[in-house]
């Protein structure tokens, strides 16, 4: 197992670097000059000069790229150019809405997709299994922000049971908070709840014909004992590896739903950074987004390893 871990922790940090400097070299060649658009159109050359060096962006390409880099291993940022402020801060403040947005999404997916993804694999071909399918293939069809305006409509307007947008903050209305977030939440987990029912659905058949299947059958055990005790475990590696990329594509940031319902989070932020030309805040957040993505397909690894042992030999 050690040797397991180390070897993925070098490949994590490889690739870590790797995006990083993509990153940086992409937004580097992007045109537009911050400092013309802080001072504007009337900044003489002398200001235009002085900003330039204040903010580093008279200094090579491996010059800034190792003067940000270095900062963000020192646990440093740069301020942001539109707000003032540190964007370590920015993308802390964004997490408290966007972190729990992405756990209770996944959440609901799970709790819908294993059971329906199981009971389909059990009920294969029959009615019970066509409608699941029905359902999930009405789900992938179906655009995220939609339905969320849908359940805003239906909840929100009709029913008045949840506000229609708004995050008051989770210290000024802790359930205000968690109420703000369940229609965005649901609405990203039902979509995905789609792709992991099919998912589990097909793995679980795949499994139930192994021969070791057919052996704790033909030894007298319970059917649910079959399924959940020696068919699931197996099944669920490649639904870890779609989930892992789920959550990480979440914490990206759910850009269109984090607008539909006005929440401040990170895919909000990134946004709107993007069109104030704010480039330290979208340089930070696009690297903690991918590095997102990257650590979390580390720890699926991990969890492989921990539900199916034999991948550490292989």
């Amino acid at each position: 197992m050690l040797r397991y871990l180390i070897k993925k922790l070098i490949i994590l940090g490889v690739l870590l670097f790797f995006v990083s400097i993509t990153v940086f070299a992409v937004l580097f060649v992007l045109p537009g000059d911050p400092a013309q658009i802080i001072l504007g159109i009337n900044a003489t050359p002398e200001s235009l000069a002085n900003l330039r060096a204040e903010l580093g962006l008279d200094k090579s390409f491996m010059g800034q790229y190792t003067s940000w880099i270095g900062n963000l291993l020192m646990g440093r940022s740069h301020q942001s150019i539109h707000y003032k402020m540190p964007v370590f801060e920015l993308i802390r403040d964004s997490l408290k809405v966007t972190g729990p947005l992405a756990l209770m999404a996944i959440l609901f997916a799970l709790v819908i997709s294993l059971p329906f993804g199981i009971y389909a694999a059990r009920h294969q071909n029959q009615s019970g299994d066509v409608v699941v399918m029905f359902c999930t293939q009405l789900g992938l069809a179906t655009p995220e922000f939609w339905f969320g305006i849908l359940l805003t409509l239906l909840f929100s307007v009709q029913l008045g049971w949840f506000s229609a947008g708004g995050f008051p903050g989770w210290s000024v209305d802790f359930w205000g908070s968690f109420k703000a977030l369940l229609l965005p939440a649901f609405a990203l987990g039902v979509i995905r709840a789609s792709i992991l029912t099919r998912l589990t659905r097909s793995s679980m058949l795949e499994v139930l014909r192994e021969d070791y299947v057919r052996t704790a059958r033909a030894k007298g055990l319970k059917e649910r004992t079959v399924v959940y005790g020696h068919a699931l475990r197996n099944a669920l590696v490649p639904v870890l590896t779609i989930m892992g990329l789920q959550l990480g594509q979440l914490l990206a940031g759910a850009i269109i739903i984090e607008n539909v319902y006005f929440l401040p989070g990170l895919g909000r932020l990134v946004f709107n950074a993007i069109g104030q030309r704010d480039l330290p805040v979208v340089r930070d957040i696009v690297l903690f987004m991918a590095a997102a993505v990257v650590i979390i397909n580390f720890l699926v690894d991990i969890a492989y390893a921990v539900v199916d042992p034999r991948i550490q030999l292989e």
